[in-house]
């Protein structure tokens, strides 16, 4: 996920369950204005920042493997056109794993 993305989706929850900057500064234990700047995706910020801010409004932040991506997106995605494909594919270009 790309760090607008994430900004995004840190703000877009905040707001669906109606917390304040304030609220979720103090949940993270950072300062409000500090908390602010990290939504706006002005400010970078530490793993362990990211981490107390996901966990305050609800969020878990994780790693996952690049080749799961797709896999990941399509359990994300509702019901579309795609239904019929494969959310992942071990070997796109069909080479063998030998």
């Amino acid at each position: 996920m790309a760090r607008s993305e994430s900004d995004a989706l840190m703000k877009a929850t905040r707001k669906a369950k109606r917390l304040t900057h304030e609220q979720v500064a103090d949940m993270a234990g950072i300062s409000r204005p500090r908390y602010r700047e990290i939504e706006a995706g002005s400010s970078a910020a530490r793993t362990t920042t990211l981490i107390n801010i996901a966990r305050a409004i609800g969020l878990e932040l994780m790693l996952i493997p690049q080749a799961m991506v797709p896999a990941v997106d399509a359990s994300l995605r509702p019901n579309d056109d795609f239904d019929d494909l494969p959310a992942f594919v071990a070997n796109p270009d069909g080479e063998r794993g030998d």
